[in-house]
This record gives structure tokens, sequence and C-alpha cells, in this order.
């Protein structure tokens, strides 16, 4: 049984880790391998409700984009299977929003179906033209390993494109091992099991990813209440008769 003060101390390194910018870090692969913390990226995971936000994203990906995301030219009536097909109840999705509550980043992490393979996963992510540049895919792939470990996987498995140099430079810097075979590649990742730490850290993104995407949603929400005021006090000074009598 953990310790009350254990939990309490886990949870206080996690949090001072977690805002701490621009130092070396333990891996969330737990082998003791370094990476670089950068300032926090909120990531969340998002359900069936975001179903069309899902499809926003990937429709707004551009025909290069899209191929090397599913590694052939998905067009729109695809890329909605592949959003419907999505089992939320099996599978992982990770999310980045802006301001706008746009989703201008994404992950999913599949879980195999056969149970004899039950301790393998695949990851995809994509990422928008406009928000590329600042690491979403390495920090999606980060959080998608931390929830790996806490449920058991044990090997990570990337299937891209071996011109998608972008998904196999995560890979690599994460220590995966790649095999090419002509025009694709396969990139596998032994994860270590999970602790304390992983458990907690996971525990504490989401919590903070939860609380921006409401506050990003309240102030979405009290745009939308300013700019319907604007139009009121315009109609008003207008003479028009846009208020309830």
């Amino acid at each position: 049984m953990v310790k009350p003060e254990t939990l309490f101390k886990a949870s206080s390194e996690v949090g001072r880790e977690f805002f701490r910018p621009h130092r070396k870090a333990l891996s969330p692969l737990g082998s003791g391998q370094a990476r670089t913390s950068h300032v926090m990226v909120p990531i969340r995971s998002i359900g069936p409700s975001h179903g069309p936000r899902i499809a926003a994203h990937l429709l707004a990906l551009a025909p290069q984009d899209r191929y090397l995301r599913f590694g052939y030219a998905a067009n729109d009536e695809q890329i909605q299977r592949y959003v419907d097909g999505i089992n939320f109840e099996r599978d992982e999705i990770f999310g980045i929003f802006n301001r706008r509550l746009q989703l201008i980043a994404m992950a999913h992490l599949a879980f195999a179906t056969d149970p004899q393979l039950k301790s393998c996963a695949e990851f995809g992510v994509s990422v928008l033209a406009h928000a590329r540049g600042r690491g979403y895919g390495a920090r999606l792939f980060e959080r998608a390993v931390i929830h790996a470990r806490n449920e058991g996987v044990e090997m990570m498995f990337i299937h891209a494109l071996s011109e998608n140099t972008a998904m196999l430079n995560i890979a690599r810097k994460a220590g995966a091992t790649i095999e090419r075979d002509g025009g694709e590649s396969q990139a596998y990742l032994k994860l270590s099991p999970a602790d304390l730490d992983s458990r907690m850290s996971e525990m504490f993104q989401e919590h903070i990813a939860q609380t921006d995407y409401r506050l990003k949603f309240q102030a979405h929400q009290f745009g939308h209440f300013l700019a319907l005021l604007q139009e009121m006090r315009r109609s008003v000074q207008g003479g028009g008769d846009f208020l309830p009598k």
C-alpha cells in the first residue's frame, strides 16, 4: 500500500518537473534516457463528443499531409469513415487546442485487438501546418507513451512512410528501433513498466489539460456574448429594433 506521504512527494515532484522549462529530465519511457522539457503544453484526452473537431482537424490537412498521416491520399469521405470508425472505448485520442478551441494537433494511440498482442499499441499523429515547429508532435508522443505504460503496453509501434522524416525523427529521438522496407518504415519502442511517477504524471497532466480546456471554453463563450452585446449596441445606436420590446 502506498503511504500518503509517498504519494504527496511524488505529486509534488511531478508538479515541479511539469512547470520547469528548458532542462534535462528523465524520459517518460522510464529508461533513463534524457529529453529536453519545454514550456508546458496542455494535452487532453478527448472522446466521441469531439468527433466533429477531429474530423475538421483531419479535413484541414493538405493533400501531402494526408498522404503522410494515412499512408495514402485520403479523400474527405475516407477521412470521415476513419473518424466514424474510431473506437473511443478501446483507443485513446489526445488533442492540443488553441484559444479558439480549434484542434491544432492530435494523436491516436490504437491498442491491438488481437488478445495475443494486447501489450502492443500503435501511434499516429497529425499537426496543422500553421502550428508546426513547436514540438507538438513530440509532446503528443510523450503523452501517449505515459498513457501506454500505465495501460500495460510493452511495445509501441509507429508505421510511417519512409519520407515522413518528422514522424521518424520523433521515434528515433525517443530511442525507437527503425526498420525500413522500401517506401515504408516501421519503428518500435520498448516501454518500461508503469510506476508511481508515470501514474502521477498522467493524472497531473490530464488535470491541467482539462482545466485549460474549461478556461478556453469559458473565454470562447464569453467572446460570443461580447460580440452579441456589441451587435445590440450598434443596433441601438443606429436606431434599429434589435432589442426585444
